[in-house]
């Protein structure tokens, strides 16, 4: 039978509140998606939850066991925001909590692609008789849900392209001093992202101009710091001096370096150090970005940030690999002809083949601005 227009709205609304419930699990939970669940019963929630961290119970049973009463669940509706998964992992199925919890009605944003779910849960519910929409609030399912997305469907990470520019789109002066551009709360908002990604990524170029250590310093509390990223470094001809910062950390934090065709003896000592070298076997910048994103999400990476510099953001959008850009915009203007812009390259030469990005956001953080862009 099909839903009235007041049923539908009643489970956009819940849906809503499940997704934004499983927002909370954004860094604490890759390589698994994110998921919510809330429990309703006559038009009112009485219970819910969302996955919180890698290995802990999922949203469904975070839900269930937030009731006064296991009881309390027979005959209500789970508003889930992914497929209720249907094997045994890390945790027990969901599927099967469900049914034998008695609920009544499983409302699902959006299927889950991963193999050995992919329709399975759908499937139990509704051999068990459960009433089983799916679908709805499909789209903001899976655009929160883009990075496990991709991981899934390509084998490789979600990639994020950040930057900080003047208003004249510089990002250092024509002498070559970038520090800094935008003020401590924007900068303090790159460290908050550094913390929910798997990696972070830089070209040779800023290792040797600035020596960076690419770790998250997020004000206030270190514990609300989800994941410690690893950092990658892109190399062809020159590599990482032995006394860098990046190396000198290599085993409290890990540290690969994607290396071109080239054999190289400074390597061996570099691995010796800790250091993890992968062969690209390649010098083609693009290439050798596709075979590290393809590593990267073997090592079971679902969000990589690039960092700079403007080579190898040139080198990413030119593989077609940038997924989401974050521009820091910062209240200056520099000028100068030579001032270097945020994407190097070759750039292009019709207006038809640019990059194109949709805007998804803008915020502001005291006189500095920053816009989110996805993939169009």
């Amino acid at each position: 039978m099909p839903s009235s227009p007041e049923t539908e709205n009643v489970d956009e609304r819940f849906m809503c509140m499940a997704l934004e419930l499983a927002r909370r699990g954004e860094g604490w939970v890759e390589p698994n998606p994110m998921v919510g669940c809330v429990l309703v019963r006559d038009g009112a929630p009485i219970a819910e939850g969302y996955h919180r961290r890698f290995g802990g119970p999922h949203a469904e049973i975070e839900a269930l066991g937030s009731l006064s009463s296991p009881a309390d669940a027979r005959g209500s509706t789970a508003y889930v925001s992914l497929e209720p998964c249907c094997h045994t992992g890390k945790t027990p199925p969901c599927s099967r909590a469900l049914i034998d919890a008695g609920i009544a009605r499983v409302v699902v944003a959006m299927s889950d692609p991963f193999p050995t779910v992919d329709g399975g849960g759908l499937r139990e519910l509704r051999d068990a008789g459960i009433e089983t929409i799916v679908g709805v609030c499909r789209n903001e399912a899976e655009q929160l849900n883009a990075p496990y997305l991709k991981r899934v469907r390509t084998g490789r990470p979600w990639v994020i392209a950040k930057w900080a520019m003047t208003i004249d789109g510089r990002i250092a002066t024509a002498g070559g001093e970038s520090q800094w551009i935008t003020g401590e709360s924007a900068r303090n908002q790159v460290h908050v992202l550094r913390g929910r990604v798997d990696a972070i990524a830089i070209g040779m170029g800023t290792v040797e101009a600035d020596d960076p250590m690419l770790t998250a310093r997020v004000a206030g509390n270190p514990s609300e710091i989800p994941r410690i990223a690893t950092r990658v470094v892109f190399c062809r001809e020159r590599f990482p001096a032995l006394d860098s910062r990046l190396v000198q950390s290599a085993r409290e934090v890990p540290l690969i370096l994607v290396r071109g065709s080239a054999e190289n003896s400074a390597t061996k000592k570099l691995e010796t150090l800790g250091v993890i070298v992968i062969d690209s076997g390649t010098d083609d910048p693009p290439v050798m970005v596709d075979r590290a994103l393809e590593e990267l999400g073997r090592r079971g990476m679902t969000n990589v940030m690039v960092e700079g510099g403007g080579e190898l953001l040139a080198s990413f959008f030119a593989a077609d690999q940038i997924d989401q850009c974050h521009v820091f915009i910062g209240p200056q203007v520099f000028g100068g002809r030579n001032a270097p812009a945020p994407v190097a390259g070759d750039g292009i030469t019709r207006i038809t083949d640019a990059w194109r990005l949709k805007p998804v956001s803008v915020d502001r953080f005291d006189d500095d601005v920053r816009i989110v862009y996805r993939k169009a």
